[in-house]
């Protein structure tokens, strides 16, 4: 998405001319999510008088990375939710309201009711925007007709119901263009539900179909032999370069324009039993829409040190931003540690300035009992977090299993969100 000058010029105008500064802090952090949770404890562990003040309108917080295990049969959803009181850091303020704007030029965050929120330092953690208009036809039919998606927490349950009840017919599992939170996540929905209807036998009377908008299986070429074990033994098909762009739900029937090397693209149509389909994503609009983007509507970072490239008193972190990274809560993770560092040095309360190498990660759970543990960095650098003879990420393996359903939940709940910064303390590279 662009930015659209004009209308930022006015609604700046209209917001300078009738907002009041209202309410003020030391660092305000728009979001309130795993990102600018994480940041925020991570702020506090460093300096506890920080006065800190998360913006965010949402009454519960999710855990989004277990929505696939949710669909998968795994978690409950119950599992996946509490409520944004109990995960705001204490002695955090917690502003509940949506923003409107920004005017950096004079340290301001506008809110839609008008007020006006001053601060020293902003961190952007606003998250990305799910479009599910993108897709025509797509919301009249979400979550019956054999319409689903493990991208929102009240329908991942309807997937698990799905594949449960799916004897025979065909199941189609989509991905669309690129940037996605989780792009690994569309396949591990066809995974999962593969797993399920081999172990019932039913593979035989069913056919899985992978239509992904790219020309790739998964953007890291170390993993993809492990996943093609998994897609040969689920017999699924592989279709690249399909995008979704219409669904009819009552008549089981999905439209992809499908794309060749040479721009050439021709619609074609796919009857269904079942579908999982993950929506095109951009920005929020008020990012889009703001001085902080860049011309795709993201916020615009150094991708090291994850700090604005014209407001040097702004950060930014987690799905918002236009590092060129993978948009996973565990690259959250690693850059809110970093983050923090570097505004307690622009502070001169800190050792020096940290840099982000890209690293994001992505648990494949290619069946139950079993996950390719991908971890990666920018330029698609390998990066494990254990040797080889531990955990070797380029196959499937039970104890990345185990990390992902036993032990990430708490870490993220009790560690992340607490501040603790367990394989992610930031290395200072200058002062």
């Amino acid at each position: 998405m662009t930015n659209n000058t004009e209308q930022v010029a006015t609604v700046t105008h209209d917001l300078t001319r009738n907002g009041r500064a209202e309410e003020s802090a030391d660092v305000v952090i728009v979001g309130g999510g795993a990102a600018g949770g994480a940041v925020a404890a991570s702020l506090r562990k460093r300096d506890g008088n920080i006065r800190i003040s998360i913006i965010d309108a949402a009454d519960v917080h999710y855990y989004q990375p277990g929505w696939t295990m949710v669909g998968g049969g795994i978690f409950s959803a119950e599992d996946t939710v509490r409520t944004m009181a109990s995960c705001i850091p204490d002695g955090v303020n917690w502003i509940k309201a949506e923003v409107a704007g920004f005017i950096p030029e004079e340290n301001v965050v506008v809110l839609v009711d008008g007020r006006r929120v001053h601060y020293e330092r902003l961190v952007v953690a606003a998250g990305i925007k799910l479009n599910w208009g993108g897709i025509e036809g797509l919301t009249e039919t979400l979550g019956r007709n054999g319409v689903t998606s493990n991208y929102r927490f009240d329908l991942a349950p309807y997937t698990w119901k799905l594949v449960q009840e799916l004897k025979s017919g065909r199941a189609l599992f989509t991905q669309p263009p690129m940037p996605i939170k989780c792009a690994g996540a569309p396949q591990k929905a066809m995974y999962l539900s593969g797993d399920y209807w081999s172990k019932k036998q039913r593979l035989n009377n069913i056919d899985i179909e992978f239509y992904n908008a790219g020309a790739v299986l998964f953007g890291v070429k170390d993993y993809v032999p492990a996943l093609m074990e998994y897609v040969e033994k689920y017999h699924a098909q592989l279709k690249f370069n399909h995008k979704l762009i219409r669904i009819d739900g009552e008549k089981k029937t999905a439209w992809f324009e499908v794309s060749d090397g040479e721009g050439n693209t021709e619609t074609v149509s796919r009857d269904f039993d079942m579908i999982h389909v993950v929506p095109p994503q951009t920005a929020p609009d008020f990012i889009s829409n703001s001085p902080l983007a860049d011309e795709g509507g993201w916020v615009d970072v150094d991708q090291f040190t994850l700090r604005h490239k014209r407001y040097e008193n702004i950060w930014s972190l987690g799905d918002v931003m236009n590092a060129p990274n993978a948009k996973t809560a565990a690259a959250a993770r690693k850059q809110a540690p970093i983050v923090a560092n570097n505004m307690m040095a622009d502070m001169g309360k800190g050792p020096g300035v940290a840099h982000y190498d890209g690293y994001g990660s992505c648990p494949l759970t290619v069946e139950r009992g079993k996950i390719v543990l991908a971890e990666f960095g920018y330029g698609g650098k390998l990066l494990p977090s254990f040797p080889t003879w531990v955990l070797n990420g380029k196959k499937a393996t039970s104890l990345a299993w185990l990390m992902k359903e036993q032990l990430m939940p708490p870490l993220y709940w009790h560690g992340m969100l607490k501040g603790h910064e367990l394989l992610v303390k930031p290395k200072p590279v200058s002062k």
